[in-house]
């Protein structure tokens, strides 16, 4: 399926790879081809999008880029961006899949639906994803990244912000790689509840995300950031459980939890009904292929009228990505971090023709430009007052070791 769609100009593949979870919809969920296509730079894209939304009753794939948050904050942005991805892209597509245990439906305009069927069987996958290795670069050094955690740190001391998102950037220029060859390898090691194949012409997002952003039903909004990371031990079940426990007892872990949670309450408050705001879980360590993660719930009961480009204008860029307070911290990633975010740390997902939607956190991606032939990866980590600037970095590593076993040393 994802060969077939990828010959479009324009298509996402969601997969949630049979993790079991209460709050998901769709085990695999595609879009291909557009029927209409909205896409806007940060200015007054929302209120366009929303205009959009309103015209339409049919299913929309697309993305929320980082850099919306000029929009919804009020900040600016002015690093190197080598991907270049719309600040916002939605599409109205020619073709949908619905994949479940023991069954597909294609929703299709035309009576095609048997010959889709058909072309996709008989596709031949086997096809080579990368001729030779890249050679990956990094935006900083080691040495920087360790200073500038430090010089954040003096402004958490100093109280501008309490925690921060620091996310460093690794890249390779002049090289060639076969998209769809690379996405099935990085889920082939690193399957994940959030991952995605998302293409809009020359620009794609390769992507393994453990993380859910939100995600709406009926009147119900959900959100469950991720803030805590411990090695996995694939070795010895003993220690990986070990590690699993100390995750969970890990005093700093949960410092960065908390403070996020305290933040995703603050923003649904804003447009959820007065006292219905909950944590429904709070700590909860899951185990991945490459990491343990510890994720809180949290959700809200929406207020009656409140449009889709109120929630993200009230959400958005999502807690985990970000820090605390809010406004704060964007400026300060700005002047510290050297790479524009773009589509890294924002959100992927779908609207239903309900209303309903779904939305990921763009991490564990590779982001590439084939006109370019540019090749990007992001990581970061929760900075506190008490963070190890060494260890800090160590766990950007870690969080990109799926990434490097595709791409190679």
């Amino acid at each position: 399926m994802l060969h077939w769609i990828n010959q479009f100009s324009i298509c996402c593949l969601l997969d949630n790879h049979q993790y079991q979870s209460a709050y998901n919809s769709y085990e695999c969920l595609a879009g291909a081809g557009f029927i209409s296509c909205f896409k806007a730079q940060t200015g007054t894209a929302l209120k366009a999008f929303q205009n959009f939304c309103d015209l339409q009753s049919d299913w929309l794939f697309g993305h929320l880029s980082y850099d919306l948050k000029n929009e919804t904050e009020g900040v600016t942005s002015a690093n190197f961006d080598g991907i270049g991805f719309d600040d916002i892209l939605f599409f109205v597509p020619q073709y949908v899949f619905y994949v479940s245990a023991n069954q597909v439906q294609i929703g299709s305009l035309q009576n095609d639906h048997e010959k889709i069927y058909s072309e996709i069987s008989s596709i031949n996958i086997n096809q080579p994803y990368l001729k030779a290795l890249p050679v990956i670069k990094q935006r900083i050094t080691r040495d920087e990244y360790i200073q500038n955690v430090i010089s954040l740190q003096k402004h958490i001391l100093r109280g501008d912000c309490y925690e921060i998102n620091y996310c460093q950037e690794f890249f390779s220029q002049g090289f060639s790689i076969n998209p769809v060859g690379v996405y099935a390898s990085l889920n082939k090691i690193s399957p994940n509840p959030f991952s995605c194949f998302y293409k809009t012409d020359n620009k794609y997002l390769l992507c393994a995300s453990p993380e859910r952003y939100l995600k709406k039903q009926l009147n119900k909004v959900l959100s469950q950031p991720i803030k805590g990371t411990w090695p996995r031990n694939r070795i010895d079940a003993l220690k990986d459980i070990e590690n699993k426990n100390l995750l969970f007892t890990s005093e700093k872990d949960r410092s960065e939890n908390v403070m996020v949670v305290d933040l995703v309450r603050n923003d649904l408050s804003k447009i959820c009904k007065e006292g219905t705001v909950t944590v429904e879980e709070l700590f909860g360590v899951y185990t991945y292929p490459q990491v343990h993660q510890m994720i809180s719930t949290v959700s809200g009961e929406l207020r009656e009228g409140i449009s889709i480009s109120e929630i993200i204008s009230s959400t958005f860029p999502m807690g985990s990505m970000t820090g605390a307070p809010k406004h704060k911290v964007l400026e300060l990633i700005e002047k510290y971090e050297k790479t524009k975010r773009g589509l890294f740390s924002g959100a992927v997902g779908y609207i239903t023709p309900t209303g309903d939607f779904d939305f990921n956190v763009v991490i564990r991606s590779i982001l590439y430009n084939s006109d370019h032939k540019y090749l990007s990866y992001q990581t970061g980590s929760g900075i506190t007052y008490y963070s190890d600037a060494e260890k800090e970095y160590d766990e950007c590593l870690l969080k990109a070791e799926a990434i490097k076993e595709v791409l190679g040393p």
